[in-house]
């Protein structure tokens, strides 16, 4: 049987880039960071680099995403590879995107300051070097379809959340509004919030009780093909 000759073939440059979501309670955002290298200096971009030949893939998306947000256990899910000939004009590079989810509150603010890194409302992005608003819409559209049927949309929320909430959320996401007696009976119908004796009372003088995920009751329910909305 032949062996293939490794030294023959083209050397090929891989990087990782990684779509970072977050909400504000308003909006769905991405970040994005000012790029600090040629080419394309100066110009806004996805937080990526290089893998490095001792790491996985996985490894390196992890590392990047701790480098940036100073947060690790993040949801991050492997989107798509973009390997067009002439993506990046500093060479030939093949990158694998991510994307992630985080909270808002819980990422360093001086990491993202030391990255000058800044939040975007995706109605609203800048203009981004290289094919990275093309792998943001592709991340928007993979978000969309995930949160239908799978709970990660509470990546996005702070560990307790009220109903509005909630709702905000899912209605940023897909970019309409949904009524409100509808949702709230769809949403408990699942039995999997759990709701707390607090209240959330800067909203209302009357207020609205907040809620939790219940991890372990979506679990017994997701071999039945649950639906979140």
């Amino acid at each position: 049987m032949a062996r293939i000759d490794y030294k023959h073939h083209d050397k090929i440059l891989l990087a990782v880039d990684c779509i970072i979501f977050g909400f504000d309670g308003s909006g769905l955002k991405a970040l994005l960071v000012k790029r600090g290298l040629e080419p394309e200096m100066g110009k806004w971009s996805l937080m990526g680099g290089f893998a490095n030949k001792e790491e996985g893939i996985d490894q390196a998306a992890a590392r990047i995403l701790v480098q940036l947000t100073g947060m690790d256990k993040i949801y991050m899910e492997q989107l798509h590879c973009f390997g067009d000939v002439d993506r990046d004009p500093g060479g030939r590079v093949v990158s694998i995107a991510y994307f992630a989810l985080i909270k808002i509150e819980e990422s360093n603010g001086e990491t993202l300051d030391l990255h000058n890194a800044k939040w975007f409302d995706l109605k609203k992005l800048p203009t981004m070097i290289f094919d990275h608003k093309q792998m943001v819409r592709l991340a928007k559209e993979r978000l969309q379809q995930k949160v239908a049927n799978h709970p990660i949309g509470f990546e996005l929320l702070p560990n307790k959340f009220t109903l509005q909430q909630l709702q905000g959320l899912y209605e940023a996401v897909y970019e309409t509004s949904f009524d409100k007696r509808n949702f709230t009976r769809k949403i408990l119908s699942l039995g999997i919030l759990q709701r707390l004796d607090e209240k959330e009372k800067e909203s209302s003088k009357k207020g609205a009780f907040y809620y939790v995920f219940d991890k372990k009751k979506y679990k017994q329910l997701e071999s039945e093909g649950i639906k979140m909305i």
